[in-house]
Protein backbone atom coordinates (compact mmCIF):
# COMPACT_ATOMS: atom_id res chain seq x y z
CA UNK A 1 0.00 0.00 0.00
CA UNK A 2 2.06 3.36 -0.98
CA UNK A 3 1.22 6.56 0.57
CA UNK A 4 0.28 9.75 -1.20
CA UNK A 5 1.94 12.51 0.70
CA UNK A 6 0.71 16.16 0.38
CA UNK A 7 1.92 19.52 1.38
CA UNK A 8 0.42 20.64 4.85
CA UNK A 9 -2.50 23.63 4.36
CA UNK A 10 -2.10 26.89 5.47
CA UNK A 11 -4.02 26.71 8.72
CA UNK A 12 -2.11 23.87 9.42
CA UNK A 13 0.78 25.01 8.89
CA UNK A 14 0.43 27.92 11.04
CA UNK A 15 -0.53 25.95 13.93
CA UNK A 16 2.14 24.00 14.25
CA UNK A 17 4.28 27.20 13.96
CA UNK A 18 2.73 28.73 16.56
CA UNK A 19 3.23 25.70 19.39
CA UNK A 20 6.50 25.11 17.95
CA UNK A 21 7.35 28.95 18.85
CA UNK A 22 5.60 28.81 21.79
CA UNK A 23 7.99 26.00 23.28
CA UNK A 24 10.91 27.32 22.21
CA UNK A 25 10.10 30.70 23.09
CA UNK A 26 9.21 29.68 27.22
CA UNK A 27 12.63 27.19 26.93
CA UNK A 28 14.71 30.90 25.90
CA UNK A 29 12.80 33.95 27.96
CA UNK A 30 10.92 33.80 30.85
CA UNK A 31 7.32 35.14 28.68
CA UNK A 32 4.32 33.69 30.31
CA UNK A 33 2.75 32.17 27.14
CA UNK A 34 -0.82 30.66 27.74
CA UNK A 35 -0.16 31.47 30.84
CA UNK A 36 2.17 28.40 32.94
CA UNK A 37 1.27 25.62 30.75
CA UNK A 38 3.71 25.97 27.97
CA UNK A 39 6.20 26.17 29.66
CA UNK A 40 5.58 23.16 32.05
CA UNK A 41 4.50 20.75 29.24
CA UNK A 42 7.14 22.03 26.69
CA UNK A 43 7.99 18.77 25.37
CA UNK A 44 4.21 17.80 24.50
CA UNK A 45 3.59 21.16 23.09
CA UNK A 46 6.47 20.89 20.67
CA UNK A 47 5.14 17.31 20.02
CA UNK A 48 1.93 18.27 19.05
CA UNK A 49 3.27 20.87 16.62
CA UNK A 50 4.85 17.89 15.03
CA UNK A 51 1.87 15.42 15.17
CA UNK A 52 0.01 18.41 13.46
CA UNK A 53 2.56 18.99 10.64
CA UNK A 54 2.37 15.32 10.18
CA UNK A 55 -1.03 14.85 9.91
CA UNK A 56 -0.94 17.79 7.26
CA UNK A 57 1.39 16.14 5.45
CA UNK A 58 -0.21 12.40 5.34
CA UNK A 59 -3.94 13.56 5.12
CA UNK A 60 -5.48 15.30 2.01
CA UNK A 61 -7.20 18.37 2.81
CA UNK A 62 -5.67 19.38 5.98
Amino acid sequence: MRFRLTPPGAPIFFVSLILAVAAMATLYTHIPLAGHYVGMHRFWVMAAAYAALFAGVLFEGL
